[in-house]
């Protein structure tokens, strides 16, 4: 039995404890959170958790495996790197640091302690985005052209990060898990429409070896919830709607056929006919994401195995947030994503 200790009881830490406390070979030992009305409502709900203000509390029971941390990204990598420290096992919400640099100083960490540590990229543990990945393995839509993604709400501006660091990883997860090649550039242009505040509205494009292309926008002051994703193919195209109570996958059997002219006066000419065929939306298993990543974390407590999200892929997200900020800040300059393979730029 896997032993958690959950720090931080505010939006997302009562799904985490929840779904820990029902995950086969886990259960939630203790929560800490600074505000008393949320430990008095984890009492309420779970009278056999214990509760506590002080993290190391956490971080120094004995009785205690592993560690959820569920707290402002601005505290992901101080939290992180105490529990690790204390040989603990760790699951960080998204995203996994501020930096790189840090990312790669909690890497070290566990690989140093044979720890697991994972991240809390939650929309990969769908079973929309699984049957995504499956459908590119597979070959499915064949060669893979763009990535499109929109995630727009009137939405809660954060303190600590832009809406880049906290709305757009959700897609940058989903992107890096199911396409089949990795970003080496990026292009990010962003505003803030409050004063004093970070960006509220960003669009991103990556740039990916032969003629992939990926786009990403993100928006706190949108007047409608919109969570879309579209993947163009050579054969098929895929739409991903999170919004939709049942068919989020559609597969639509539609694109073009290029052909070139067999006139011999225009043998350059390229002909472009259109195919329009049926649409299909596959069955997907209705399991919480959140109860399968639970399920996966303590897999890789039990058996070592790397989790999919792993501490390797946050800091694969955290290169791309860098490197996007950084493209915001020079105007929309491309910039090139650190560690990018060169054979990616070349293919």
């Amino acid at each position: 039995m896997i032993r958690l200790g959950v720090i931080g009881y505010g939006y997302w830490g009562p799904n985490v404890v929840r779904n820990f406390m029902e995950a086969p070979g886990a259960t939630v030992k203790a929560v800490c959170d600074t505000r008393p009305d949320r430990l008095a409502a984890v009492q309420a709900r779970y009278p056999t958790i214990e509760v506590t203000t002080d993290p190391e509390v956490i971080f120094k029971d004995p009785g205690i495996d592993a560690v959820a941390v569920c707290t402002p990204v601005s505290t992901h990598y101080g939290f992180a790197l105490r529990t690790l420290q204390h040989g603990k096992h760790a699951l960080v919400e998204k995203p996994l640091a501020m930096s790189s640099l840090e990312c790669a100083d909690l890497l070290n960490e566990a690989e140093r302690r044979r720890l697991t540590l994972m991240v809390d990229h939650t929309f990969v543990y769908t079973s929309a985005v699984q049957k995504m990945r499956k459908l590119i393995e597979t070959d499915e839509l064949g060669r893979i052209y763009y990535y499109d993604s929109v995630r727009v709400n009137l939405g809660i501006f954060q303190r600590d990060v832009n809406v880049v660091w906290d709305l757009a990883v959700h897609d940058l997860s989903i992107m890096d898990y199911v396409l089949p090649s990795r970003p080496y550039a990026v292009s990010a242009i962003g505003m803030s429409h409050v004063p004093g505040g970070k960006e509220n509205i960003a669009y991103m494009t990556f740039f990916f070896g032969g003629n992939l292309i990926g786009h990403i926008h993100v928006n706190w002051l949108a007047p409608v919830k919109i969570r879309r994703s579209l993947i163009g193919g050579s054969r098929q195209m895929l739409v991903y709607d999170d919004l939709e109570p049942s068919e989020k996958i559609k597969i639509y059997d539609r694109g073009i056929k290029i052909s070139e002219s067999s006139s011999p006066e225009s043998v350059y000419q390229l002909l472009v006919s259109y195919r329009s065929g049926d649409m299909c939306a596959p069955h997907l298993d209705g399991t919480e994401a959140l109860q399968s990543e639970a399920r996966e974390f303590v897999r890789s407590i039990e058996t070592g195995a790397e989790p999919i999200t792993s501490g390797e892929s946050g800091l694969r997200l955290v290169t791309y947030l860098e490197a996007a900020s950084k493209s915001m800040r020079a105007n929309g300059e491309a910039v090139e994503i650190a560690g990018a393979a060169l054979k990616e730029v070349a293919s």
